[in-house]
């Protein structure tokens, strides 16, 4: 008896789980037809990055550029 109520625990378990996905992968795809962006948000907007890749370009220390253009200095390391 008790295996069977393990199995059936099991069984349970494993359903939830799917119906889970199923729930986030349909909601993902409902946030991307309204037009949402899923995932980690940007941290820097593209006109700070091309700044600072312009004053690298210009020969700044990355003192200067993390100052100007307003990105952490360990983000210009990536």
């Amino acid at each position: 008896m008790a295996r069977i109520s393990f199995l059936l625990l099991a069984l349970f378990a494993e359903m939830e789980r799917t119906f889970t996905a199923e729930r986030a992968s349909h909601a993902r795809a409902v946030a991307e037809a309204a037009g949402s962006q899923s995932g980690r948000p940007r941290t820097h907007p593209e006109d700070k990055i091309e700044y600072a890749r312009l004053l690298k370009v210009q020969g700044a220390s990355l003192g200067v550029i993390a100052t100007k253009a307003g990105i952490h200095r360990t983000s210009l390391h990536r």
